[in-house]
């Protein structure tokens, strides 16, 4: 029985018949006790002493070293605390020491209930519930996780990359230079010398973990051999040297998807760097910068545009041409409209990803000629003169009036 699944099955205070607060001289002067009584010297032919006395050595072995005994007490405290449940039916499912000796049963009791095989908990056996509980406790009990190690996988990389602002929104595919760890075109990721294939290695028989036991404790370490991967690779790729990853200068083609923001992180999977003898790449994150624009602004899916206009073309009304990212649209200016009033123009922004696009807002700007002819001045000043006749006061509720 495995030494794991024995913390679990026994209660080697009982064993010994002291408490669990017992101080380490009760501890020691419980099992002399035992000792004596149960030796096979004093009990030539008794297979029944024989084996109390072996579960009271193994007791004692525990429980007298202070650190084994700590994990012991925190082992079994996680499963009295029901801290761990099992698939038992009825009310309570979780593991209350059995009437039996070492016996934990699930589900109403020890009368009625349904027993539990810890050895399930460690890979003996159940279903779909027992999950990875084999793990876990590879953990408490520097044990190597089933499978034995797996090959490293590669670290993710970062780059960056500056767009024009409507590159940006229309999306566009850029060509990225990255000088990284990549798979060795020679050996394809093996690590093995062409013609050649890593073995599995004799020692671990593939698992990368080898296992060893010490008094009631099983360990698990990584095989030294293959380096806890579980090949050995006899003939190494003479470029690689063995690893399958070589640092060279690729060129990748990036697709940007349209409307990408600044700032904003794009993930491509697989394209970081490679992982050790042909174990998954890292993924590759591209971040992206955006130039500012001499027309547009962005406001989330909308863009901003400041349309110069005329006077004229304010009082009396026109029909402008404005740019947008694929071209120009008209615009109506309704007469009478006022100096930086906003225009909407919808559907004529950045493309959104669920569909759709935003809108441009549009908003007028009246420009002043910097020199008029005299013609001009003159018709000017007889505007201003009707101005005056018709009653129009500009600043009229004004507080400065």
């Amino acid at each position: 029985m495995a030494p794991q699944r024995e913390w679990l099955e026994q209660d080697f205070y009982k064993d010994l018949g002291v408490a669990s607060t017992a101080s380490a001289d009760e501890i020691k002067k419980a099992y002399r006790k035992l000792a004596r009584e149960l030796h096979p010297d004093a009990n030539p032919g008794d297979a029944a002493a024989e084996e109390r006395f072996k579960r009271v050595s193994e007791a004692h072995s525990v429980l007298s070293d202070p650190a084994k005994r700590k994990e012991y007490d925190e082992t079994r405290s996680m499963f009295a605390g029901g801290r761990f449940r099992g698939g038992g039916n009825g009310a309570g499912g979780g593991f209350p020491y059995g009437s039996s000796p070492g016996g934990y049963t699930t589900g109403r009791g020890p009368a009625g209930g349904q027993q539990f095989d810890v050895g399930d908990l460690f890979g003996n056996g159940g279903g779909a519930d027992a999950g990875n509980l084999g793990d876990l406790f590879g953990g408490l009990f520097n044990r190597a996780p089933r499978g034995g190690s797996r090959p490293k996988r590669g670290n993710d990389l970062e780059t960056e990359t500056t767009l024009g602002f409507r590159d940006a929104a229309l999306g566009t595919t850029v060509s990225l230079s990255l000088t990284s760890p990549a798979p060795c075109t020679t050996c394809h990721g093996s690590g093995a010398k062409p013609g050649t294939s890593p073995k599995v290695c004799s020692t671990c028989n593939g698992a990368g973990v080898v296992s060893r036991n010490q008094g009631a404790f099983g360990f698990s370490e990584p095989c030294t051999d293959c380096q806890g991967t579980g090949s050995r690779i006899d003939d190494p790729c003479p470029d690689c040297s063995g690893n399958g990853v070589t640092v060279r200068t690729r060129t990748i083609n990036v697709r940007i998807p349209v409307g990408v923001e600044d700032g904003q992180r794009i993930r491509l999977a697989g394209q970081g760097e490679a992982g050790l003898r042909g174990a998954p790449s890292g993924d590759l994150y591209v971040v992206v910068h955006v130039r500012a624009d001499s027309v547009f602004t962005r406001v989330g899916n909308d863009l901003k545009v400041e349309l110069p206009v005329s006077f004229g073309e304010l009082v009396l009304g026109a029909t402008v041409s404005v740019p947008t990212l694929d071209g120009n649209v008209g615009v109506k200016i309704p007469p009478n409209t006022s100096d930086g009033r906003t225009l909407r123009v919808r559907g004529r922004g950045v493309t959104k990803r669920a569909g759709g696009s935003g809108d441009l807002l549009v908003t007028v700007k009246v420009s002043v000629p910097s020199t008029l002819d005299e013609n001009a001045t003159e018709k000017l000043r007889e505007y201003a003169e009707a101005e005056r006749a018709s009653g129009f006061a500009p600043r009229a509720g004004w507080g400065g009036a």
